[in-house]
Parts: C-alpha cells; sequence; structure tokens
C-alpha cells in the first residue's frame, strides 16, 4: 500500500514551481560562467584556433617573405611603414565536433567536499571546449542527442542547459549513433567500463573517419585509494558493496589494476588513431583543456 501524498495547496504551486525553476536555473549560469572563464584563459594562452588560409575574414598582416606571390602583397598597408606587407585571410572551413560528457551515477562523486563531483569537472571541460570551437566558427553538437552540428552561442547555451538540467543519466558511454563523417569527437567522463565495453564504441566512431580524444576525468582517491583500516565500498551503478578488512593491503593490487586499464585505453586509442589523456578533478581545469584543444587543432591539420 502507497503512503498518502500530502495535500497540497493549489494557490500556493504556482509559486513553489517557480522557485523549484528558478533553484534548478541558477546553476546555469554559474557552470557557463566558469567554462567561460577557462576557455578565456585558455584561448589568450593560445591566441584562439584561427590560422591562414582561403577565407573571406582579414585575420592578420605580416611581412612579404621570398616565394610569396606578388598579388598577395598589401600595397596600402605597405605604403605606411615602407616594408612590403602581406595581408592574410582566416582559414574558414569550419569543422563539425561532436562532444559528450559522462552522466552516469559513477560521475556524481567526490572524496572531498571541497573537490567539484566529477560530473561537474566533466561539463565544465566539455563547456570551456565548446565555447573555443564557437569563438573558432566550428559547428558543435552534443554527441548522443541526434542534433546537427551547428555555430553560434545559441548551441553553446543549449547544451549548458542540458548539461546542468537532465541531472545524473546515461550507462558511462555515449550511444553509437551516425554521425557526419571526418568529425572530431571529444568524450570526458570516468570510463572505468571494462575495456570491451569501452572498445565497441571507439571503433564504431572511427571507422565512419572520425577522429577523437577521450578524457578521463578521476577523482584522486580514485588514483590514490587513500583509506585505511575497514573500509566499505559502495557501487553507485548496482555494483553492490564490498567491505575490505584493511584497504592499505589492496592499494598496490588496486594501483596496479588501474594502471593496466589505462595503458589499455591509451593502445585502443591509438590504434584506432585517437589520443587519450588523463584529469585529476584536484588540478587545474585549463591544463587538460589546453592540452585537448591542442590535440584538436594539431589532428585537425593532419
Amino acid at each position: 500500500m502507497r503512503a498518502p501524498r500530502p495535500a497540497i495547496n493549489d494557490a500556493l504551486a504556482p509559486i513553489e514551481v517557480r522557485r523549484a525553476a528558478d533553484e534548478s536555473a541558477s546553476a546555469l549560469p554559474a557552470l557557463l560562467v566558469k567554462a567561460e572563464r577557462v576557455a578565456t584563459i585558455v584561448a589568450q594562452g593560445e591566441h584562439g584556433r584561427r590560422r591562414a588560409g582561403t577565407g573571406d575574414s582579414f585575420w592578420q598582416y605580416r611581412r612579404y617573405q621570398p616565394g610569396d606571390p606578388a598579388q598577395s602583397i598589401d600595397w596600402r598597408q605597405s605604403a605606411k611603414t615602407q616594408l612590403e606587407f602581406v595581408r592574410e585571410n582566416e582559414w574558414e572551413a569550419a569543422q563539425n565536433v561532436y562532444l559528450w560528457a559522462d552522466r552516469s551515477p559513477s560521475m556524481n562523486w567526490h572524496s572531498n567536499p571541497e573537490l567539484p563531483t566529477k560530473a561537474e569537472r566533466a561539463a565544465v571541460i566539455i563547456l570551456a571546449l565548446a565555447s573555443l570551437l564557437v569563438r573558432g566558427g566550428e559547428r558543435i553538437a552534443r554527441l548522443g542527442t541526434g542534433q546537427r552540428p551547428a555555430r553560434g552561442r545559441a548551441v553553446l547555451s543549449r547544451m549548458a542547459a542540458e548539461l546542468t538540467l537532465e541531472g545524473v543519466t546515461g550507462t558511462g558511454m555515449p550511444p553509437r549513433e551516425q554521425v557526419r563523417r571526418h568529425s572530431r569527437i571529444a568524450m570526458v567522463g570516468d570510463f572505468l567500463n571494462p575495456i570491451d565495453e569501452i572498445e565497441p564504441v571507439v571503433r564504431f566512431f572511427a571507422q565512419q573517419g572520425n577522429s577523437g580524444h577521450i578524457v578521463q576525468v578521476c577523482d584522486p582517491a580514485e588514483e590514490t585509494l587513500p583509506f585505511m583500516g575497514r573500509t566499505r565500498f559502495e557501487g553507485l551503478e548496482g555494483e553492490g558493496a564490498t567491505l575490505i578488512g584493511r584497504a592499505e593491503a589492496v592499494r598496490d593490487e588496486y594501483t596496479a589494476l588501474m594502471n593496466a586499464h589505462r595503458d589499455a585505453l591509451t593502445d585502443l586509442c591509438r590504434s584506432n588513431g585517437w589520443t587519450f589523456t588523463v584529469h585529476r578533478t584536484d588540478r587545474p581545469v585549463e591544463t587538460t583543456l589546453l592540452t585537448l584543444h591542442r590535440l584538436m587543432s594539431e589532428m585537425e591539420r593532419t
């Protein structure tokens, strides 16, 4: 028999609904602002993702070099300094980029209240990367939504809303959906699934001709297993609980298993032309974002 549900005051219901909506929406600006701040720091250090190309948008002037075609000289700019300058335009061949952040229950965890959860950190990495890509004129979409890649800040705002409001759900891996060939894919999660669950997904996207990048987000306790004495470990995704009499006694074995898993992830990515990197939630997110952004830029040029 179900317990009776409490009565609802019809006069107050709209107010309560509005308050709940406001509380949910309040997380969006903070998350997006944090991601934008990270993206700005990286963009300032890297001067964006622009490069010379055949587009129509002006990028920069540079000194004329032997071998440059004479028609590329901007005579008006050159006349100002009596030096010969070449006008370069920005590359405008926009790429399709699919982004995915793990929202499975295992991501909703941190070993210290002062640290972000893995889910929050993954969302910040994805949104900051999305911000950089939008600034560079790329087309982006969330992997697993069936959405077509598009440009503009509206896409970024929608992605932030989805990551904030949809809650913690999922299986720890993106669905195998058909995406545009020769796209780029960035997946951020803890990737603690068995390798035989991860491999088919990576191979599926790689066989479509898509380059990819995996960022494994982990809490520092997942790397060092700092627990001592009698410790009870509870699974967040239905794995059950395990009681260990002396946690320190299994630390070396645990570390070996974690390293072996990462080696397998590295090999899997390498064999498919993808890259793999690790991010710890107690370390600056800017460093990981800069690494990921550069890897994507380098892979785009190859």
